[in-house]
């Protein structure tokens, strides 16, 4: 029976931290979607954040865009499945893990077509 070695899990890159350019593996929160009318081609995108906005209470004034309500830089990264108009389970307020090559686009990182899991809410 072969050695088996123990499986170094990684932690990710953290949103903050995105290169301009190469293979990355991060988690984030889903901040919005955009879905695209009958009209055009089939493209399914959403904005991922580092933070859960959703969690944290909203003081009574309104926010900056890119930080949240208690003051933390909000940094985002755009996913875009090409080729479908909906992907089951990704709404926002969902949190997930994705992996594939990243590059700017119109001054946001990008990701297109990327592996992806839900990570479910734990039940209290």
């Amino acid at each position: 029976m072969p050695d088996r070695q123990p499986v170094e899990v990684q932690e990710g890159t953290p949103i903050c931290a995105l290169p301009a350019r190469g293979r990355v593996r991060c988690s984030g929160f889903v901040d919005s979607v955009t879905i695209l009318p009958p009209g055009r081609a089939p493209e399914f995108s959403a904005i991922i954040t580092d933070v859960d906005k959703y969690l944290l209470p909203v003081p009574g004034g309104a926010v900056r865009p890119g930080v949240t309500a208690n003051g933390k830089q909000n940094h985002r990264i755009r996913v875009i499945w090409l080729g479908r108009r909906r992907v089951p389970g990704i709404a926002p307020g969902t949190r997930l893990w994705f992996e594939g090559m990243v590059a700017l686009r119109d001054g946001l990182p990008t990701m297109f077509n990327p592996r992806y899991e839900i990570i479910g809410k734990q039940e209290i």
